[in-house]
């Protein structure tokens, strides 16, 4: 029987629970400023299959690896020059880096999908950092929801989604940027953008001075978090670049609107940034599709957002939100 679900706002005393939890072996949802990540300790087996368990999430699809700091880090992947300069530029932050493992890390193969690659990453969100420093391990943690689901940005978002299928949250209140981290594979002589994120492939590239690659979706056997066709989506089916409610087709529309553009028509309105900025829509995304999918609608409406900055994370989210789902569905 699954133990009833805790949640507990942020305390010391919360803090040395969650702590004591994940070192047992037990899962643990917890903010970062990107989403609430679903925890476990990333060197135990049974643990991180409790992650699969719980998010009903294919086992081929490997997961972060979370740290305090970059040495913490380096004790699990190898770093190289361009590693290091991303590093000192984003970390903390919501940058992932893709990186070969170390020989002698003992995190689990669960936790990379068996690949030779790690994906590490420092979050700068005090909480989270003040738990990975009470836990002394790496914390494997991907978005805390059901696999394919919307991702949470609130603690309520959490328990919606997973119910008692995990025992506590630690409650931070939402999350700052609302958007997973971006992600970088560095395993090859390319540097390539498997997932847009927090941090923009231009800031990337600028870091760099070399050219950042998008990586191709992969359906087989993903390098990242975030790379099947069908992710992050609602109960209600999604129609992208919406400049008019289209009622015949899909009924009663809620609309997620950008900027300037069309709002008339629709059933409702969710504004994800009434200026255009593409930093609050994205810190906004994933909390109004929460508060979009209700059953009283036939659909959700995204507005054109640009395809620069954040936009290309925020259209990357939507696209596979809007992907057919006869892959790994969930119930």
């Amino acid at each position: 029987m699954s133990p009833a679900l805790t949640i507990r706002p942020y305390s010391e005393g919360a803090l040395t629970q969650a702590a004591a939890k994940l070192r047992a072996g037990e899962l643990v949802a917890f903010p970062t400023e990107t989403v609430y990540g679903l925890g476990a300790d990333a060197t135990n087996d049974d643990a991180v299959a409790g992650i699969f368990a719980a998010k009903q999430r294919p086992s081929f699809n490997p997961l972060i690896s979370h740290f305090p700091d970059r040495d913490a880090a380096a004790k699990h992947a190898i770093f190289d020059a361009r590693a290091d300069k991303l590093a000192d530029a984003f970390w903390p932050g919501a940058l992932t880096l893709v990186l070969p493992k170390r020989s002698d890390s003992n995190v689990s193969q669960l936790t990379t999908a068996g690949l030779p690659s790690i994906a590490v990453r420092v979050p700068a969100h005090e909480m989270a950092r003040a738990l990975l420093r009470a836990v002394g391990r790496p914390i494997a943690a991907p978005s805390a929801n059901r696999s394919g689901r919307i991702s949470p940005t609130t603690a309520a978002h959490v328990a919606a989604s997973l119910g008692n299928a995990i025992g506590m949250i630690l409650d931070g209140g939402p999350c700052g940027v609302g958007l997973e981290s971006t992600v970088i594979d560095l395993t090859t002589d390319r540097v390539v953008m498997l997932r847009p994120g927090g941090i923009t492939r231009d800031q990337v590239a600028e870091v760099l001075g070399c050219d950042v690659v998008m990586a191709e979706t992969d359906d087989n056997a993903p390098k990242s978090p975030g790379m099947l066709t069908s992710h992050y989506a609602p109960g209600l089916p999604v129609r992208l670049n919406a400049t008019a409610p289209d009622q015949k087709k899909y009924g009663h529309e809620i609309l997620l609107a950008f900027g300037d553009c069309v709002t008339k028509g629709f059933d409702k309105v969710l504004w994800l940034s009434i200026t255009g900025d593409d930093r609050e829509a994205a810190a906004n995304l994933f909390a109004k599709l929460h508060e979009a999918d209700q059953k009283r609608f036939d659909g959700i409406a995204i507005a054109p957002i640009p395809d620069h900055g954040l936009g290309l994370a925020i259209n990357d989210r939507m696209k596979r939100a809007s992907a057919p789902r006869t892959l790994h569905p969930t119930p």
